[in-house]
């Protein structure tokens, strides 16, 4: 197959993410990673902006040498889960399959006629976004279960921080 689809939200993206998209380039010339809730940002569930997501998926693919068989698009939200497919390939280059287990994304794009398949799941329990966002604020646990380029990345942009900021809200 020439072009594999794979939606996230990658908030962060993390060794999870990263091997799925290694398996979609074992099947596929190119991957489209489509960047979910691309219009969310500074949120305890959606902590990281459009730029920063790509950022880190880019910097990560670019150091394990992947970066040139990969596409990253952002797609907003239209809380309309019936044009959603529509919506997505619209603002995407063409693709040949969906790569997911998310049972709302393989319902959706088989009833549009698109081929879906199934991801091998890896480490599930260590490799979870809310997870790994949770611990961020009290640990340094998270940090095993990303990329070394995302890490650099959370730190360079003072991410922890953000995230205690944000969960702390105002109390006054």
């Amino acid at each position: 197959m020439r072009r594999g689809l794979f939606v996230g939200r990658f908030q962060p993206f993390h060794n999870g993410h990263l091997e799925a998209i290694r398996a979609v380039l074992g099947e596929c010339e190119e991957c489209v990673i489509a960047v979910g809730s691309s219009q969310k940002s500074h949120e305890t569930d959606n902590l990281f902006t459009l730029g920063e997501r790509i950022e880190m998926i880019y910097e990560t693919l670019r150091a394990e040498g992947l970066a040139q068989r990969a596409i990253i698009v952002g797609i907003p939200d239209i809380n309309n889960n019936s044009l959603w497919v529509a919506h997505l390939k619209a603002l995407s280059p063409s693709f040949d399959a969906v790569y997911s287990n998310n049972a709302l994304v393989k319902q959706l794009f088989a009833e549009a006629g698109i081929k879906v398949k199934p991801l091998k799941l890896v480490k599930r329990e260590d490799y979870d976004g809310t997870a790994i966002r949770k611990s961020m604020g009290k640990t340094k646990e998270w940090e095993k279960h990303v990329p070394p380029k995302v890490k650099e990345f959370v730190a360079r942009i003072d991410g922890v921080e953000r995230l205690r900021q944000i969960a702390e809200g105002d109390k006054i």
